[in-house]
């Protein structure tokens, strides 16, 4: 094996990649605990929002796992390097017969339609993907015009103007320049008020 390895380094080292690949996705393979942890963490993110502010796909999609756990349809199976949560229609511990009987079980091939996560890598990529803007609650703006739905992120320029009026905002409020325009109305107008009687005077000693 050392002196294939040495006469073909190149495909030593695919195979070597290969098989730390695998024993690394193995080894992260996540199980039934992990995933019921990930969704109660989801559903207490959920909870702490307001139902006008959730999004409805990661409420939705959050709630049905929750209910079908609840009703013990929802099952893990480890295929070794990845592992697939799907739903049966029974729960194994029902004592009906449609939920005893192996013919009656739901088949293999018929997985993909059940199937609602899939775990690789130490992560449940499809509740992720769910759970993406999960504050953001896509039906308050679907009246909007299309070209206002779609935001931007900020430029540069935005960024460090914001940074430098919120570093400004630590600073003490100074009042010098209010107290100045404030005097400066204030003598404006006393000097109308006292131009106000002479000119009145003047009007009336000026024959018509």
């Amino acid at each position: 094996m050392f002196v294939g390895a040495w006469e073909r380094p190149v495909k030593a080292s695919v195979y070597v990649t290969l098989l730390g690949g695998a024993w690394a996705c193995f080894h992260t393979n996540p199980d039934q605990a992990s995933f019921e942890a990930a969704l109660l963490e989801r559903s207490n993110q959920l909870g702490l929002l307001s139902p006008w502010i959730r999004s409805a796909t990661a409420d939705g999609h959050v709630q049905n796992l929750v209910k079908l756990r609840n009703d013990g349809q929802l099952h893990h199976a480890s295929l070794g390097l990845l592992s697939v949560v799907y739903r049966t229609d029974y729960d194994p511990d029902a004592t009906l017969y449609e939920a005893q009987c192996s013919n009656l079980s739901a088949r293999w091939r018929e997985l993909p339609q059940r199937m609602l996560d899939v775990g690789f890598a130490g992560h449940w990529w499809i509740l992720n993907s769910k759970m993406k803007d999960y504050d953001v609650n896509e039906d308050e703006f679907k009246h909007l015009p299309a070209h206002m739905q779609v935001t931007s992120p900020p430029s540069i320029q935005e960024v460090e103007r914001s940074e430098r009026l919120h570093k400004e905002s630590w600073f003490a409020v100074t009042v010098e320049e209010e107290e100045k325009e404030t005097k400066a109305v204030d003598r404006k107008e006393e000097s109308i008020s006292e131009e106000s009687p002479i000119k009145a005077l003047k009007e009336e000693q000026t024959p018509a």
